[in-house]
């Protein structure tokens, strides 16, 4: 088989519609759009998101109200039960670290929450931590140190 041997598959293509090449080619005069009316004037039709005069969608919804703040720091929450899994005793929890085990990327701001229990000592470095978390920390001798974030490290989510 050579290159000029290759042809598309039978019923694969089809010849396109010529109109409006006169009456002998069977397509001529109105050209298919049939007789007078909108769609048969040039440039006629409706747009895509008419609903014959009906209420549009878009109107009928409600209107969105409220204030969407895009300067709010989105915090990537992790439990204790997850470090108590992940970590081995007297390990460092940084946000490399958990972005290493693949539970955070490494730019998010990241508060610890205090769900489950932790029987290891953990350095925890962290942007927040709750109070519960932390009292679960300290008590089972391990520390916390609370990293500084900076409002325009990362753009925020919209």
């Amino acid at each position: 088989m050579k290159l000029h041997d290759l042809r598309p598959a039978e019923g694969s293509t089809k010849k396109r519609k010529r109109v409006g090449r006169g009456t002998g080619s069977g397509k001529g005069k109105t050209s298919t759009r049939g007789t007078k009316g909108q769609n048969a004037r040039t440039g006629g039709g409706v747009r895509p998101v008419f609903e014959g005069g009906q209420l549009p969608l878009i109107k009928r919804l409600p209107k969105l109200r409220g204030f969407n703040n895009r300067f709010k720091v989105h915090y990537v929450a992790v439990n204790l039960d997850t470090l108590e899994r992940v970590f081995e005793a007297g390990a460092t929890v940084s946000p490399a670290s958990l972005a290493g085990v693949g539970l955070v990327d490494a730019q998010d701001p990241i508060v610890i929450l205090g769900r489950g229990d932790v029987a290891k000592p953990l350095q925890v470095q962290a942007h927040r931590v709750s109070e519960t978390a932390r009292t679960k920390i300290e008590a089972a001798g391990g520390s916390i140190q609370i990293l500084p974030w900076e409002v325009n490290k990362r753009l925020p989510r919209s």
